[in-house]
């Protein structure tokens, strides 16, 4: 079986790479994009199985991006990922397939990724 593929977006430098290094050792491959733009253009070229995306970024955040990206492909899982614990309470991310609370311990994110993905 094939690798996942996750396209990780954040606008945080840091945040991706660690994000990277991090799944890259459970055995994902990844691909990175730093606005929602970036990633929606790479969701049209590009097969991903699960994208991890920041709320909170300049133009277009991730609300808007996870709306954007259930209009081109609806059943593209996606994983919300903030520093914020307040967006989880609203209905607007409810139609990610998962939350997660930002944070240095990715414990947490790589659980909530293998649920969504079944592994």
């Amino acid at each position: 079986m094939k690798n996942p593929r996750i396209l990780v977006v954040d606008d945080e430098e840091n945040i991706r790479l660690l994000f990277k290094e991090e799944l890259e050792e459970e055995g994902f491959e990844i691909g990175l994009a730093s606005n929602g733009f970036e990633a929606l253009d790479k969701l049209k070229t590009e097969r991903f199985d699960l994208v991890v995306l920041d709320i909170k970024m300049p133009g277009m955040d991730g609300i808007q991006t996870l709306n954007e990206i259930k209009n081109i492909k609806k059943d593209q899982p996606v994983i919300l990922c903030s520093a914020y614990g307040e967006f989880k309470q609203d209905f607007s991310s409810w139609v990610s397939d998962g939350y997660v609370v930002k944070s240095a311990d990715t414990r947490e994110l790589k659980q909530t990724i293998k649920n969504v993905l079944g592994l």
